[in-house]
């Protein structure tokens, strides 16, 4: 394996353990907050990484036509800003929001460009079946514990490892989808004991998403799937069939683990049932459309849906949140309807290289097309879950969408089979140093948005004892998994 495979491997192997493994891997402020501070880390990183590599004028042209529609996104989060009073720590989410955008976009143009994105694709493929097994694995043992101490609400200890079901359900989103290349892709495709391994993997993790009744993500991965057979046509067979595949196991798994087991060791069963209603997320999504209409088209600004006076009767009423349950309501309620409009442009420039590479694929019939399809099956799957869930606050669903957002990124355009253009521009010492300038004060702005993290950190710790005391609306996580900071200021310490 050579040197720039192994670096492949790094970084969504460190974020897949700290993402799935949380009770495992040695903790430093707490699982979410550890998970949260690696993401900052990650992005400061390839953000200031980015810029150094596209320091001469030629590659920042070639980038700039490549990650053109990634700026105005990155810059509307700062909007707000300009109109709105504003509080400690409001800068910290436009800045994530803002930097995790330019991650994703230039680390897939730097891998494609250099020739890695079949290496990119292999690698977060081949780190998440191998963390997938290994937490269905320790699953199992946990089921079977329940069972030996007649521990019958199963969904109250699957799956582990996480602040709520719902933000292990965003890492499922992701991940399925990609799970069919192990059996399409590798050349070990066909051995008898990777293929039991896959499919165990597969089936267990369809099996959690059905005890824990995740609608959002069986709805998104059931769109994805649909989406990519419309748009892919007979290139997107194989997936689809080894997709139901895993589909058909997992719901043979619930009925043997969830019904016939649990019918034959206790005298009562819960199991989760799928439900019709919104589970009150229509209230929240109510409040959040009347503060996007509040201040239309730019929002009432960063973080307001936790500080703002409550517009609408039914979200007063209601229980709290830190978020409304859909991305995009809440980014038209902070960031204004223009922050949904530029994201929308992204998409569509997505969809639309997307487009030709489909036609590439359709005349070539190539087996590697396999990874253009299960990647923008994920990709689809969770752009959907986000509009019924927090799929790009919780910072585990971020850190693993990093790793699956920079692969599809770096996909849906043809390869630079020569690398990096020759740079046959001489340019003046002024200019270069102009430009090492522009990093350094860009590379000083990123440290001081993590130092900020730090102290943002800091507050919320403090803040958690008055909070528990004189506030006490449970844990709603959000930036930190004490979210609810910080808050309205008749709530706040005087």
């Amino acid at each position: 394996m050579r040197l720039h495979q192994i670096n492949l491997f790094l970084a969504p192997a460190l974020a897949f353990s700290v993402v799935l493994f949380s009770n495992f891997v040695p903790s430093v402020f707490g699982s979410y907050a550890d998970q949260r501070l690696l993401l900052s880390f990650f992005i400061v990183s390839i953000v200031t990484y980015g810029l150094v590599r596209l320091k001469n004028k030629q590659r920042l042209l070639l980038a700039s036509v490549d990650l053109w529609p990634f700026i105005p996104l990155a810059i509307v989060f700062f909007i707000p800003l300009l109109h709105i009073d504003l509080s400690d720590f409001f800068l910290l989410e436009p800045f994530l929001y803002s930097l995790y955008v330019l991650a994703f976009g230039v680390s897939g143009f730097l891998t494609r460009i250099e020739g890695y994105s079949k290496d990119a694709a292999t690698a977060v493929t081949i780190t998440a079946i191998t963390g997938c097994f290994f937490y269905a694995a320790i699953t199992v043992m946990i089921y079977f514990f329940a069972l030996v101490d007649n521990f019958s609400r199963l969904n109250e200890m699957i799956p582990w490892g996480f602040v709520n079901m719902r933000y292990w359900s965003h890492v499922a989103t992701w991940l399925l989808p990609i799970f069919p290349l192990c059996l399409l892709i590798f050349p070990w495709k066909k051995n008898c004991l990777w293929r039991v391994a896959v499919f165990f993997t597969a089936g267990i993790w369809w099996w959690i998403l059905l005890l824990s009744s995740s609608r959002g993500s069986i709805i998104g991965l059931l769109i994805g799937l649909v989406f990519v057979l419309a748009l892919f046509g007979k290139s997107a067979v194989p997936w689809v069939k080894v997709s139901l595949k895993f589909l058909a196991i997992g719901v043979l798994i619930w009925f043997v683990l969830s019904l016939a087991i649990p019918s034959l060791v206790f005298d009562d069963i819960h199991v989760r049932g799928l439900k019709s209603d919104s589970s009150g997320r229509v209230v929240l999504w109510n409040e959040a459309l009347a503060m996007s209409l509040h201040n239309f088209p730019l929002g009432m600004g960063p973080q307001s849906w936790l500080t703002h006076e409550i517009l609408t009767d039914g979200y007063q009423e209601s229980k709290k949140l830190g978020h409304p349950h859909n991305m995009y309501l809440m980014w038209a309620a902070e960031y204004g309807w223009i922050s949904v409009l530029l994201f929308a442009l992204l998409s569509l420039v997505a969809f639309r290289r997307l487009r030709l590479q489909i036609l590439r694929v359709r005349v070539s019939q190539d087996a590697n097309s396999q990874y253009l399809v299960a990647f923008t099956a994920s990709v689809i799957a969770a752009f959907v879950h986000a509009g019924v869930s927090a799929v790009f606050i919780a910072p585990g669903s971020m850190l693993v969408g990093l790793c699956v957002l920079s692969v599809f990124w770096s996909l849906i355009k043809p390869g630079f089979s020569m690398g990096w253009p020759k740079n046959t521009v001489k340019e003046s010492k002024i200019c270069n140093g102009a430009g090492y300038v522009l990093i350094g004060f860009i590379a000083f702005l990123n440290l001081v948005w993590l130092f900020d993290v730090f102290k943002y950190h800091k507050a919320m710790v403090d803040d958690i004892s008055f909070y528990q005391e004189e506030v006490s609306l449970g844990q709603l996580p959000r930036f930190w998994a004490h979210g609810y900071f910080p808050r309205h200021e008749s709530q706040m310490p005087e």
